[in-house]
């Protein structure tokens, strides 16, 4: 598109007065409103990041878009734990834990419960930022 451009001539008698002159380069630009202080991403400074799959979907996602969540996992069941400890020559055996590190897009992130939306208050403040894991089925609620 063609931007029109005023300038004032120098013969105009109000020389004293300052000049509506050429339009400094930040005005000719308007930015968009971000809704995040970091646009989703923690990124900052790096032109490109690694690209991810999430778990769920298989969508392509940048490294510091993902949501990234440990599950600890215990190798073997209740059940048979108990029975491995049973039969184990050593008293104090603890076994071994399984680690997954499971990386989400942000809308399987959204669907699966992992995250949360957020209002703007509450993306802003410190006390939004804590995590609190949802009780579903357990607690006094209306469904119960």
């Amino acid at each position: 598109f063609w931007l029109k451009v005023h300038y004032c001539s120098l013969s105009t008698s109000h020389s004293s007065a300052p000049c509506c002159g050429p339009p400094q380069l930040e005005s000719l630009f308007v930015t968009m409103p971000s809704k995040r202080r970091n646009n989703g991403r923690s990124k900052k400074g790096r032109g490109h990041t690694a690209i991810v799959r999430c778990i769920n979907c298989c969508r392509c996602v940048p490294k510091d878009k993902a949501i990234k969540r440990f599950q600890v996992r215990n190798l073997v069941d209740a059940s048979s734990q108990r029975d491995l400890r049973e039969a184990s020559v050593y008293s104090s055996f603890t076994l071994p834990k399984l680690y997954v590190k499971q990386i989400y897009c942000v809308s399987c992130a959204i669907h699966a419960r992992v995250v949360r939306v957020r209002n703007k208050k509450l993306r802003a403040s410190p006390e939004g930022r804590i995590y609190v894991r949802p009780t579903f089925g357990k607690g006094g609620g209306k469904g119960n």
